[in-house]
């Protein structure tokens, strides 16, 4: 796996590209995603209100970030939730959940690149994000 461009360098891509290459950059950002291994894809891990399939898990690392798997069944809401990971991957805690991702993802524009379809599951991705982030931080006080 390569490592992934900040959100800045996506960014200047992404609005440099017309509509359908823009549709490819997601899906390339989601196949850069880390595997998730299928155990990990379970009811628990699922995000609640997406049209397609979205897992979430949390890997609390020694040095107090999280480290997020993820993964999708639908390959563009992959390339989103890579983008959404962006944001707060390998961050403590008290950071992520103080993270305004959905300002951060604001210059994307998704709602109007994307069908409401495939956007209407990225504030429930981001509530799950922000919450899990809000646990872990109470953990460690």
């Amino acid at each position: 796996m390569t490592q992934p461009a900040s959100l800045p360098d996506i960014l200047e891509e992404y609005e440099f590209l017309d509509a359908d290459d823009r549709y490819r950059l997601l899906i390339d950002l989601g196949k850069q995603l880390e595997d998730m291994p299928a155990p990990l894809k379970t009811d628990a891990t699922l995000v609640r209100g997406c049209s397609a399939a979205v897992w979430v898990y949390p890997i609390a690392r020694d040095d107090g970030t999280l480290h997020f798997l993820a993964d999708s069944n639908a390959a563009i809401t992959k390339g989103i939730i890579a983008l959404v990971l962006t944001t707060v991957q390998d961050r403590p805690a008290a950071e992520i959940a103080q993270t305004d991702i959905a300002d951060a993802l604001a210059p994307f524009d998704l709602s109007r690149q994307l069908s409401s379809n495939r956007t209407q599951g990225i504030p429930n991705m981001i509530s799950l994000i922000r919450e899990t982030a809000g646990r872990y931080s109470e953990a460690e006080q």
